[in-house]
């Protein structure tokens, strides 16, 4: 049952933020590092839930935020982009079952607003993240990056300059 991963947990976020912005990851155009968004929320991460094991790698193509018996963690800013963060929990949760790793449940906690968010990974959804995969691969494979999304989002995208000049 075990299988090699190649997408990372990062373009599964970026499929459900932007098209653009994951093709133009995925082409090794990466600008996020200097974004005040990616720095804050890497602060987050790293002063909450100090006791857990953190950045489980695996495969050496995802990193999950932690993991206890029960449930898959992921430490999140804000609830902005939630389905982005669904998606994303939900393939880890995947990948690990792929790996013969029997946890369900996962959690995205945001400590900053002091709620979480539970689900599960139901046969539906390992559906949708088959078919996600393949889409993603479809984007990546593009000659040349898809249309602008040209939303309130692209603002505070650290591929706003790039892709607006």
């Amino acid at each position: 049952m075990s299988t090699n991963i190649q997408i990372t947990g990062t373009e599964f976020n970026y499929y459900h933020i932007c098209k653009r912005k994951l093709w133009l990851f995925s082409h090794d155009i990466e600008m996020e590092q200097e974004s005040d968004n990616v720095l804050l929320g890497k602060l987050i991460h790293e002063n909450s839930y100090q006791r857990k094991k953190k950045e489980i790698l695996i495969d050496g193509v995802i990193k999950i935020d932690f993991m206890d018996d029960e449930a898959v963690h992921e430490v999140k800013k804000s609830n902005k982009m939630e389905d982005s963060h669904v998606g994303q929990l939900l393939y880890y949760i995947y990948c690990l079952k792929q790996k013969g790793v029997d946890i369900r449940k996962g959690i995205i906690n945001y400590p900053k607003q002091r709620r979480k968010t539970e689900l599960e990974l139901t046969p539906e959804k390992e559906d949708e993240i088959r078919e996600t995969i393949k889409k993603i691969k479809e984007i990546e494979n593009l000659e040349q990056p898809p249309e602008l999304l040209n939303s309130k989002i692209c603002k505070k995208c650290g591929y706003e300059e790039f892709c607006y000049s």
